[in-house]
């Protein structure tokens, strides 16, 4: 057996009665404290297994898989074999492909994967049961929690950054309220970042994982890593994405989704800061430059 990192014994013991036989353990935990999750395999067959972070969490992440096998393909995203809501576990059957975050692609294929992706996420929210009055008063909380946070950078950071990149910020604290009390409501994968893609590229299949954090809140929200990381410097990746999707954002998401990659941007700064962190400081300076030279490509 191959085990690098131990399993607990009683996620083992469970583990062991859901996939009786296993004789190899692999550690895949992303880089980052709250992360377990391992791959198992008994001879030729193979599972993944996680640990959710907390309770809230396990609930998510059981509802997302049930979403995704309404929403999606039969081969658009793993399927829940097993949970276990006192240990927090799930254990999910294998996705092919690669994780596209850092995959080396030619962009004809990453036009491909970005228009894969939008089509995934349109059936995904498409497939949204109603938002209830309890989902709708968590997405105005959280709404005002980033504008007053946005609020609180803008006084911590003083004089770190220019007038442009401050009048950029005061406007996230000023308008997220109100603009999110205008915009459609869906639910959301709610980490739909490059990691969470898996491309098989034999097949030409788009896989989805990671569900978590799937909640009711706004679709604009889905697109904020995409746009402040990937699509303010790969703007054709951007146009692929949303010619899956099917729809361009209207006006409304677009400033929300401009104003919550700012409060994103800016948070990553002050973090940074308190903690002189340079990875972060270079980070949301970067983000904040990329999103200003934005406005000024669209007001030219």
């Amino acid at each position: 057996m191959a085990q690098n990192t131990p399993v607990p014994a009683d996620l083992w013991r469970w583990v062991t009665a859901n996939l009786p036989g296993v004789d190899q353990v692999v550690d895949v935990s992303w880089p980052k404290a709250q992360s377990q999750v391992w791959r198992v395999s008994a001879g030729d067959r193979a599972a993944y297994v996680k640990i959710s972070p907390s309770t809230l969490h396990h609930q998510r992440e059981i509802a997302g898989y049930r979403h995704a096998e309404r929403a999606l393909d039969p081969d658009g995203a793993p399927r829940l074999l097993a949970a276990d809501p006192g240990l927090r576990a799930v254990m999910s059957s294998p996705q092919p492909g690669r994780v596209v975050r850092d995959l080396p692609l030619a962009p004809q294929d990453e036009q491909r994967v970005y228009e894969l992706a939008g089509r995934a996420l349109r059936r995904w929210h498409d497939a949204s049961a109603p938002a209830t009055d309890q989902d709708r008063e968590a997405i105005a909380a959280s709404m005002a929690q980033q504008a007053d946070e946005a609020a609180g950078c803008l006084d911590s950071i003083g004089d770190q950054i220019d007038a442009a990149q401050r009048a950029l910020v005061r406007c996230a604290a000023e308008e997220l309220p109100q603009l999110a009390r205008q915009l459609p409501v869906v639910y959301r994968h709610g980490d739909f970042a490059t990691r969470n893609w898996l491309w098989d590229g034999p097949s030409g299949v788009l896989g989805l994982i990671d569900f978590e954090t799937a909640a009711h809140g706004l679709a604009a929200e889905e697109y904020t890593w995409l746009y402040g990381a990937v699509w303010v410097l790969r703007p054709d990746l951007g146009r692929a994405f949303f010619d899956g999707y099917g729809r361009s954002l209207s006006d409304g998401e677009d400033r929300l989704l401009h104003l919550l990659t700012t409060r994103l941007a800016v948070s990553y700064l002050n973090t940074g800061l308190v903690k002189n962190d340079t990875v972060l400081i270079e980070r949301g300076r970067l983000a904040l430059t990329r999103l200003l030279a934005a406005v000024s490509r669209r007001a030219a």
